[in-house]
């Protein structure tokens, strides 16, 4: 454990390797005696870098360090799903992907390592090599029907409002919902068909919740509805199928809706409803649901503010091992370095109705645990 000036130090560490950036060269100021020069026709873009005969690349990483004020004796921070480290810098996720999404037929390979790799697949009976496939799946694009495309193979799931990459959430830590209301992943067949200009309909069939390797006989189906007009976007997603191990019966259904909403180029706010139950022939019918809100300003070219507020009622303990209602409380605010590096500092205050949270070795159980973390995050591919 930790000393306060030990903490102390590694803070500064971090903080002095979130300020190497580049700092901006001023703006030149155009000369008022010079004749402007006639306007030329835009120039196409130039290649991207990390695009090769029509397979885009990407690479991505993300280190962070967490304070726990409550101290824990157990080195984690309750109820987090990926930085769930406290007290030391961590490795969260780093990963290789690349993709062809275009033509007939076309390809998705996502390769990781991290502790998010190994949370994530803690549950599935694939082989262990398998955990480090984040994604793995064909895409179909036939001709004439449309814009229908087909996918086959290992992917992330559709629900949520958040995904398991630092760079492309506002907020550092994940919000409740995501870590204890929906799945990660699946392997199946999933479709995807445009119906309209502004509405797009899904189809999924898959081995379940986070197996590669189903553990029962039975499927989950899944259905998608997403809306999209100029300033909004509304998303549905519904999953429905046998959970359990060994057995088919007693469903799991669960209900994802997210509304982004868009009103300019500098703020996006999305609400995000989930609802879930789980049938246990012997127990009953769990049930969880959750609410959250999060925003997100981009004050300046550099600079952006993210606060997040959520409520996760887990009424049978299905999700958390307890039965308590959570509330949750994040500030996050992000630096960009240089193009590809930024750098993130955040706050977060979750509140149980229940003594939950861990403290000091000897310690009772908190209702509440704090946190501060300090995250730097790296992402080079296409911009897109």
């Amino acid at each position: 454990m930790y000393s306060i000036s030990g903490r102390l130090c590694i803070l500064s560490a971090m903080l002095a390797v979130a300020g190497i950036g580049q700092t901006a060269p001023p703006a030149q100021t155009p000369d008022a005696t010079q004749t402007a020069a006639p306007t030329a026709a835009p120039a196409a873009p130039a290649p991207s870098p990390w695009t090769k005969k029509g397979v885009d690349f990407y690479v991505l990483g993300d280190l962070y360090y967490t304070n726990n004020f409550n101290d824990p004796s157990t080195g984690y921070n309750d109820l987090y799903n990926f930085n769930f480290r406290s007290d030391m810098p961590h490795l969260n996720f780093a990963k290789f992907a690349m993709e062809k999404a275009s033509g007939v037929v076309g390809f998705r390979v996502d390769v990781g390592a991290g502790q998010t790799v190994n949370w994530m697949a803690s549950t599935d009976r694939a082989p262990e090599g398998m955990k480090y496939l984040e994604q793995v799946f064909l895409e179909f694009r036939p001709n004439h029907m449309h814009g229908i495309q087909f996918d086959v193979g290992k992917f992330v799931t559709s629900a949520g409002a958040e995904v398991i990459e630092s760079n492309a959430n506002w907020n550092y830590s994940r919000s409740l919902l995501f870590g204890w209301a929906i799945p990660y992943y699946h392997l199946g067949l999933r479709t995807t068909i445009p119906v309209t200009k502004s509405f797009t309909a899904g189809v999924q069939i898959v081995n379940g919740w986070n197996n590669v390797k189903d553990n029962n006989s039975g499927k989950t189906v899944g259905l998608v509805a997403n809306y999209a007009w100029k300033k909004v976007t509304w998303s549905n997603n519904f999953y429905s199928g046998p959970e359990k191990n060994d057995t088919n019966k007693g469903f799991r259904n669960l209900y994802d809706t997210t509304v982004l909403i868009t009103p300019n180029d500098k703020t996006n706010v999305y609400l995000n409803f989930d609802y879930g139950s789980d049938k246990n022939i012997d127990t009953g019918r769990s049930t969880w649901v959750g609410f959250a809100a999060a925003a997100r300003y981009q004050l300046t070219k550099r600079i952006a503010f993210a606060p997040r507020a959520e409520v996760f009622s887990d009424r049978n303990g299905f999700s958390t091992g307890t039965a308590q209602t959570i509330k949750e409380v994040t500030l996050t605010g992000e630096y960009k370095l240089v193009d590809g590096l930024v750098s993130r500092i955040e706050f977060r205050h979750d509140q149980s109705d229940q003594p939950f949270f861990n403290k000091r070795a000897g310690d009772p159980l908190a209702k509440g645990q704090s946190t501060f973390t300090i995250g730097l995050i790296a992402f080079f591919g296409p911009k897109k």
